[in-house]
């Protein structure tokens, strides 16, 4: 069957619009993908016919509202093949996710002289949230290291795991490198040694199909915003053994079951976790994209963004200069790359007055950029939308650039 690229692009408005008099070609899908009309006409019909607070009610509207949002949860379980509902904790994004299992499973589990294994690959939200439960718990964190192509060195992976080592958090897919880990290996390893395994999916959910139960991960946390969805919702996937046993994140309405002065009592799951009036659009927004996403099929956009990633390597190859940073075997769709004598901040500016819209900078992951020894790269990153003729605007924008620096 042929991928229907015409019509994805014709769903998506914004990839109609001119940047400085020319036709918009957006590569900063890492950073965040562009909406769909179905979504988009999701928060419209919401808000002009169906809205009121979620689970307070008894009107009309409210009902209304309830059943929207809670049947995006299901929707959510279905996608990432969850076991049960209950297991689907709606949060603000990825970094929330993480926060909060920090915060609740971390400060419960993680004592003095305990040991977290991250990557030297990982975004900051999967860095900062551990550092601070270490420096407060008197515990340890643990790097495993990459190679120059960007792989996670497997032999030193295992090597870090012991008998000290009470949590492992892995990215995914690296948003910086483009990076795929061969995560069933990594659980499997940890679970060998009763060790829980949290995975960053923020990168990876857009570009393949997630099984969490055939995963065997305990936790999986992504964002809406990288899904096609709106910004300020995303999702904690964590086995429902492990959500009971922990305590709440955050107090306040709809996370009880009763309320004195003396005592509170707290929700079942998944609202125990789900403090105060909830991002209830974006709720159904996300939603709405997974439906839109799953009349697509996974597989079809997968197979679509590797040819995209292919092409485009090979496109890159060919220009004097430009060095790829992260070269891994297994990698998703994106292109970090930096240009001899340019730097990246140059190189995004040049590139958007020819309407192109990269990313520029640390993407925030630090560590890779010094790993790497360089102050930045440059980022194009493909989604379901773009084509191989937006590739080509790329590579001639960039032998431009080169050009007209004079190298």
């Amino acid at each position: 069957m042929t991928y229907p690229i015409e019509k994805i692009r014709a769903d998506f408005p914004i990839l109609n619009e001119k940047i400085r008099n020319k036709p918009l070609v957006y590569l900063d899908n890492a950073a965040s993908c562009q909406k769909p009309q179905a979504v988009i006409d999701s928060l419209v019909h919401l808000y002009s016919h169906d809205y009121a607070n979620v689970h307070r009610g008894v009107h009309t509207l409210s009902v209304r509202s309830t059943d929207l949002f809670e049947a995006a949860r299901e929707k959510v379980k279905t996608f990432i093949n969850a076991q049960s509902e209950k297991e689907i904790v709606f949060v603000r994004g990825a970094t929330d996710a993480v926060n909060l299992v920090a915060q609740t499973y971390g400060k419960a589990n993680i004592h003095t002289g305990d040991e977290i294994i991250i990557t030297a690959m990982e975004h900051h939200s999967n860095i900062v949230p551990w550092q601070m439960l270490c420096e407060e718990k008197g515990a340890i964190l643990k790097v495993a290291p990459m190679n120059l192509e960007g792989e996670l060195l497997m032999p030193e992976f295992e090597a870090l795991l012991n008998a000290k080592t009470k949590l492992v958090s892995v990215v995914h897919m690296s948003n910086a490198l483009g990076t795929i880990n061969p995560v069933e290996i990594i659980i499997e390893l940890a679970h060998a040694q009763n060790i829980p395994v949290l995975l960053d999916g923020a990168q990876a959910i857009p570009h393949m199909a997630i099984d969490v139960q055939a995963l065997d991960c305990d936790f999986y946390v992504f964002s809406g915003h990288k899904l096609y969805a709106p910004t300020g919702v995303g999702v904690l996937y964590g086995k429902q053994a492990l959500l009971e046993a922990m305590p709440p994140y955050q107090g306040g309405g709809d996370m009880i079951r009763t309320v004195t002065f003396e005592k509170s009592t707290y929700a079942g799951l998944p609202h125990k976790f789900e403090a105060g009036t909830p991002s209830i659009a974006e709720v159904i927004g996300l939603g709405a994209a997974i439906d839109y996403l799953n009349s697509i099929g996974m597989e079809a956009i997968a197979t679509h963004e590797a040819e995209l990633l292919a092409y485009a390597t090979e496109q890159a190859l060919q220009i004097d200069g430009l060095k790829i940073i992260g070269e891994a075997k297994e990698k998703g769709g994106i292109l970090s790359f930096t240009l001899h004598k340019i730097h990246p901040h140059d190189i995004g500016t040049m590139l958007d007055s020819l309407g192109i819209a990269i990313r520029a900078g640390h993407h925030c992951a630090m560590p890779v950029m010094d790993f790497y020894k360089v102050p930045a790269t440059a980022r194009a990153s493909f989604a379901m939308y773009n084509t191989k003729a937006e590739i080509d605007v790329l590579m001639s924008g960039i032998r431009n650039l080169i050009a007209m620096f004079g190298q």
